[in-house]
């Protein structure tokens, strides 16, 4: 999501525990499970689904509430809400979806169609200016239009046919509609609930009522702990293992370091250094992602053009930035070096099987002398001294990078200064989307499983004023011409990467994280998403001694 620091960096880890065993649990084996204790490497700041921001956000949400359809632990899609996967027209364009009869919401109303009608026209309601409301713009029939104010919320395609029918109707085929069902944004909310408590909802674990394994306790917005207790009313809760997982904010990975020593955290992300350090512990684990750090950059802040406007010094920055060097000794959390928007294992080509990053190749790599040419190049349109802002969360990793970067791309390139500034992840979210930055490091992590939820982070209309024509035809052409037609709709997706990335460098990619954790040996059932909420909780839990 938009897409949404390391908050994902850690978030996977943050969370720590996730997967799969979903025996039923009698007395004698529930009595053997203890309480978890988790970190966040930011804070939570809705339970609202509509308001999510960041991904600590997704995984309490989707801990706390249920969608129709939800991951396993090989990242397949399984029915949750809905008790069977969709009936899909011959054009791709209307999915009929059955929900389970058996579901609750906290407060014993039932979870009916109705409540995920609610929500998606909630979302898309131009009136809330909801973050997220480009996932239903970008797929749903008339939400577009709702969107500009050109049709009312009521015409969105979405309609409960009954009590436990959902149609949802597509402006187009999107063979990876499923997929994006999984994520928050698609959740169900109780209306009654929602007008019940009005502009409060979500905003304390009281004031909000749950369809998922968990609810939330002890947190109200700016805390920094909460608790997830089992959710008694959740239909399947006999297979819930956790009764109780604890989560603690912590930033820095030394703090988290010291409170697993102490038997305090039974996860703890680990990065640079004391990743290094403990490779050899045999509590040490280290787990893939979808997830890229990359540099945002934007050509235009508060009304008026930054350098970065200019082609000529992105591609200088782009391929004078060392990502061996940066990734194997500053970050040094096992994470790779990576040369594309699209992460390696993340999708894979609908006919061939030959996974994207590999047949789409290595684009930016690291190139001094093609860097210092582009650079000459700039200087001459922009002048001999070149001064840029790059903003970082206040994560130390993050923190860390960006020092590095600015280092090196002041040691490489005469003239150029870079300052920086790191400030609380949800601070430098919000000056991105107002475009009040120049140069912004910072992580994504695909909100569904296909390449357009990366690539139309660079759609015209964004919030780092790139716009390149070609490149929004190709994406037209991905998802309208060849929506159907799967072999093209790859290829014309590989183009417009490169359009993207390597012909026009409208943004700066690095590398592609792997998460290293200190895991106590008695949670079991730890995994990772490569989309959606980059972690589950429903299936995690700790053995007693």
């Amino acid at each position: 999501m938009k897409k949404i620091s390391k908050a994902i960096l850690f978030l996977g880890i943050t969370i720590a525990v996730i997967s799969g065993c979903g025996s039923k649990q009698g007395k004698e084996s529930a009595e053997k499970i203890e309480p978890l204790s988790l970190m966040s490497p930011s804070e939570l700041t809705t339970l609202d689904t509509s308001v999510m921001l960041d991904f600590p956000d997704a995984i309490v949400q989707t801990a706390a509430f249920e969608g129709l359809y939800a991951l396993d632990d090989k990242d397949e899609l399984i029915p949750a809400a809905a008790k069977e996967m969709p009936e899909i027209s011959d054009d791709g364009k209307t999915y009929t979806i059955k929900l389970r009869e058996d579901a609750v919401w906290s407060n014993d109303d039932p979870v009916t169609a109705k409540d995920f009608e609610y929500a998606w026209k909630k979302m898309i309601d131009p009136t809330n200016g909801f973050v997220y409301s480009f996932l239903v713009k970008d797929t749903i029939l008339n939400a577009d239009e709702i969107s500009d104010g050109k049709k009312s919320v009521d015409e969105l395609g979405v309609k409960a046919i009954d009590d436990y029918t959902l149609e949802v109707k597509l402006k187009e085929a999107k063979p990876y509609f499923t997929s994006v069902l999984a994520f928050p944004t698609f959740f169900p909310q109780n209306q009654k609930a929602v007008e019940e408590f009005g502009t409060e909802y979500g905003t304390t674990g009281e004031k909000t009522v749950y369809n998922g394994p968990f609810i939330v306790e002890n947190w109200k917005q700016t805390d920094l702990s909460w608790d997830l207790k089992k959710n008694e009313k959740y239909w399947d809760h006999e297979n819930v293992k956790s009764d109780h997982i604890h989560y603690e904010v912590i930033k820095e990975a030394s703090t988290a370091l010291n409170l697993f020593e102490d038997g305090q955290l039974d996860v703890a992300t680990i990065t640079g250094e004391l990743a290094k350090q403990n490779q050899s512990n045999p509590d040490y684990h280290s787990y893939p992602t979808a997830t890229m750090n990359y540099i945002r950059l934007n050509q235009e802040r508060q009304g008026k053009a930054t350098p970065l406007k200019n082609e000529n010094l992105r591609k200088a920055l782009a391929l004078g930035i060392d990502k061996e060097n940066l990734v194997n000794n500053i970050i040094a959390d096992g994470s790779k070096p990576l040369y594309g928007a699209i992460t390696e294992g993340f999708v894979s080509n609908p006919e061939t099987g030959v996974d994207f990053r590999e047949e789409a190749g290595d684009l930016m790599k690291y190139d001094k002398d093609e860097a210092l040419k582009y650079w000459e190049l700039a200087k001459k349109e922009l002048g001999d001294k070149i001064t840029l802002d790059l903003m970082v969360t206040d994560d130390g990793s993050y923190k860390k990078m960006g020092e590095s970067l600015q280092g090196s791309l002041e040691k490489l390139f005469s003239g150029l200064t870079i300052n920086v500034t790191a400030l609380p992840t949800e601070t430098a979210l919000n000056l991105s989307r107002e475009s009040d930055y120049d140069m912004f490091l910072i992580y994504w992590t695909p909100d569904y499983q296909d390449p357009i939820s990366t690539l139309s982070m660079l759609r015209t209309g964004n919030d780092r004023n790139y716009s390149n024509a070609k490149f929004d035809a190709l994406l037209d052409d991905a998802s309208q011409k060849y929506a159907t037609d799967l072999g093209r709709r790859w290829e014309t997706l590989i183009a417009a990467e490169k359009e993207a990335i390597e012909t026009t460098a409208g943004m700066i990619i690095i590398s592609q994280n792997q998460q290293s954790v200190l895991q106590n040996p008695q949670v079991k059932g730890l995994s990772y998403h490569t989309f959606a909420a980059p972690l589950t909780l429903k299936n995690v839990y700790k053995e007693a001694n």
